[in-house]
């Protein structure tokens, strides 16, 4: 048999790959970032040097108080955008929204208008008028309703959001004016994942303050959710990528037996960055720095050819505006590098899989963190109380939120050895948990001096400004002044848990001022109403908080006794989008209507089913077109050798051989016919429900059985049959 060369010519392009330098015209990924951050971006920033002053005084009045913009300011907003970026080079301009499809959108016109002249002649003119920057109609009808719509009822609307800078999108091709939109339908239905997190952002700060006005923030105006999303990725030589059709189709390593050497001598994480990666890195920054993007910190992750990006907090809007945009930037500098970026939660089994943590807070419009501890008797009554808030959404609410993060790709990750579980649960770490123990006793917590600080009000126990340590096993913990949500996925829209996380805040807000106003309809001191309060939260969501091993088994049972949500799948956990009191929230505080949360279970379940089907059907293939050939022909060469020896014993351990492959062969087959036969019955009948809850319990299973059979025959065929780049050499032969 002829041997295959694809490979070796693969590792050989990876191994030899050239240095390349990006030569930049004006400014440089060398210069100090100062000079271009946020070049190409038009925000609040730049309106408010290129506007008049009426002008911007209204739209400053639009976002903060709903107003309806102006007419004539909408008009100048756009002479000046159009000006801005026609200067820059732009040629067309698009509206940029997030559709339900878990990618983003854009459809592209020119910055032209056609004038005829006195002669019938064409005159082009640049143009960009308020109607085109405010509102576009792209047809909707291919876009995901989940029911909202019929098919023939194509007509679909985005609308700017002044909250989000306007952006620049420039490449080798061109550059493009991005105006960020939501996208809704005929009658108003969120046919996006920003529209909900938007009405989330309301309501989360009206709650929260009038709940702060009762505590005596008397002059709150607004309460700001604010976001910084960590996001892990791999990155991977585009010629091992161009050999690996799973990679190509699903994102992620459908076959593949370990390699040798894996995560397990622990020498990545916060290693030296290759050099190769670190020069894909400085331009990947270069580019989020002209968007405005804040990115912070970068590192090798635990995984070999495994990284990690992390931005600076803002907006909780802004943030998943520009975290979307990272992920493009991300794949799209890797391109130019030769590499693949690989924003799959699992695309390698057996090392560790990426998340995108989100560390989420709260602040007022004086600019204070509501979770962090302060240094006046008040503003540490205030984190009390908007901790024991939180702990109350999150308590009531972990079954949406667990939903929020569903995925088929994020199944693969929870609960494995490096993410936590799928059980929602809160660490706070040993002080604060002692904090609260005090407070639902009713006693005075002790620490020691310089690790608390004493709130000075009678009957208040001291509380730590940061006395937290990291749990990486859990979902929702505690960091200091933030909460890092930990469990979702690395290739998800922040916008749909963060919807969900802000909408359960801003209840749990709505009604906690309930308590409150009515406890002190009977108590007169305020300080002690208040704590009551923070005490019945405490009390109510302590089943809620745990501090040890999420991955244990015991945790498992420990939360079933406290009668936690334990849903381990998509399947299962998109389930409770069903149910009308779990999702009732949604709908009290405006975030969804009932008919939106239905489209979005039935959008939801359609894409699990579907990315399952091509990951089976992407199995199969390569099943029956790689890895059966390439038994056959070990077998083969096998038999051939057989007949070459003489020595008995020989002859006896080479049986051995061929016996062991042809027990993997035909556990290949046998398996691989099960799954074809299975997959045919469960298409052929019931709902999308009854499919995903069907693939989730017997396709899955089944399809890692070939899995293992297939993984199997990789250990015992000669390196230069196996036709598929292996882990060894796409993990480390790349960077």
């Amino acid at each position: 048999m002829l041997e295959n060369t694809s490979r070796r010519e693969a590792v050989k392009g990876a191994l030899n790959y050239p240095q390349i330098k990006v030569e930049k015209p004006g400014t440089t990924p060398l210069s100090p970032v100062s000079e271009y951050f946020g070049i190409n971006t038009f925000g609040l920033a730049q309106m408010r040097d290129k506007l008049s002053k009426e002008s911007y005084q209204n739209l400053i009045k639009t976002l903060d108080h709903g107003k309806k913009l102006q007419k004539e300011t909408a008009e100048d907003i756009a002479a000046v955008v159009k000006e801005w970026a026609v200067s820059k080079g732009v040629t067309h301009f698009c509206h940029w929204f997030q559709p339900m499809t878990g990618l983003t959108a854009e459809k592209h016109d020119a910055f032209i208008s056609v004038q005829t002249t006195y002669h019938s002649e064409l005159k082009v003119v640049e143009k960009f008028s308020s109607s085109q920057l405010i509102q576009g109609e792209p047809d909707a009808s291919s876009f995901p309703s989940g029911g909202m719509r019929s098919t023939f009822e194509a007509r679909g609307y985005t609308t700017w959001d002044p909250s989000s800078p306007l952006f620049i999108i420039e490449d080798e091709a061109g550059k493009t004016l991005c105006i960020p939109t939501v996208f809704f339908g005929y009658h108003g239905q969120a046919l996006d994942c920003k529209t909900p997190l938007l009405r989330s952002v309301e309501a989360l700060s009206s709650n929260a303050c009038e709940f702060l006005k009762l505590l005596g923030d008397v002059d709150v105006k607004r309460v700001q959710a604010t976001l910084g999303a960590e996001q892990e990725y791999f990155l991977i030589d585009r010629n091992f990528v161009s050999l690996r059709p799973d990679l190509i189709m699903t994102g992620r390593t459908l076959l593949g037996a370990a390699s040798t050497r894996g995560q397990q001598l622990e020498d990545h994480y916060f290693g030296a960055i290759p050099s190769r990666v670190k020069k894909y890195m400085q331009e990947v920054e270069y580019e989020l720095f002209k968007l405005g993007i804040p990115a912070k910190t970068r590192h090798n992750e635990v995984a070999p050819s495994q990284f990690e990006l992390a931005p600076i907090f803002e907006d909780v809007n802004i943030s998943a505006d520009h975290n979307t945009l990272a992920m493009e930037v991300l794949k799209r500098v890797a391109l130019k590098h030769n590499f693949v970026c690989l924003l799959h939660e699992k695309p390698f089994a057996g090392i560790n899989g990426s998340g995108k943590h989100n560390n989420w807070s709260m602040s007022n419009d004086k600019g204070e963190n509501l979770l962090e501890p302060g240094t006046t008797p008040h503003q540490n009554l205030r984190f009390l109380a908007c901790l024991s808030v939180v702990l109350k959404a999150v308590y009531e609410h972990a079954d949406v939120l667990r939903a929020g993060i569903a995925s088929p790709g994020n199944d693969h990750r929870l609960g494995a050895n490096e993410a936590p579980p799928a059980i929602i649960s809160v660490f706070l770490g040993s002080m604060l948990e002692k904090i609260l123990d005090s407070i639902e006793a009713g006693k005075v917590a002790q620490a020691t001096e310089g690790q608390i600080i004493d709130l000075g009000v009678s009957k208040l126990p001291t509380i730590s400004k940061d006395y937290t340590d990291r749990n990486r096993t859990s979902p929702f913990a505690f960091t200091g002044n933030k909460f890092e949500f930990r469990a979702v996925g690395s290739s998800a829209i922040v916008s749909v848990p963060m919807t969900f996380l802000n909408a359960a805040v801003a209840n749990s807000f709505r009604e906690s001022t309930e308590k409150l106003k009515d406890i002190l309809s009977k108590k007169q001191n305020r300080d002690e109403a208040v704590m009551e309060v923070i005490r019945e939260n405490v009390k109510l969501s302590k089943a809620v908080r745990f501090e040890g091993n999420g991955y244990s088994a015991e945790w498992r049972t420990e939360a079933k006794k406290r009668g936690l949500p334990i849903l381990n799948t998509t399947a299962e956990a998109l389930e409770v989008l069903k149910n009308d009191e779990a999702v009732k929230f949604l709908v009290t505080e405006k975030v969804l209507t009932p008919q939106e949360i239905h489209s979005r279970y039935h959008i939801m379940v359609e894409r699990y089913v579907k990315t399952l089907d091509i990951e089976t059907d992407t199995l199969m293939e390569l099943v029956n077109t790689y890895v059966v050939p390439a038994v056959e022909a070990q077998l083969s060469l096998l038999s051939s050798t057989k007949e070459t020896l003489n020595n008995t014993q020989l002859k006896k351990l080479h049986q051995t051989r061929i016996d062991n492959l042809e027990a993997t062969y035909a556990a290949v087959l046998t398996n691989l016919d099960e799954l074809s036969l299975l997959v045919d019955k469960v298409r052929a009948g019931g709902d999308e429900s009854l499919k995903m809850k069907r693939i989730a319990e017997e396709v899955g299973p089944l399809n890692v059985k070939l899995r293992e059979a297939c993984d199997l025959a990789e250990r015992q065929i000669a390196d230069n049959i196996w036709p598929l780049p292996k882990y060894r050499e796409m993990l480390f032969a790349n960077t």
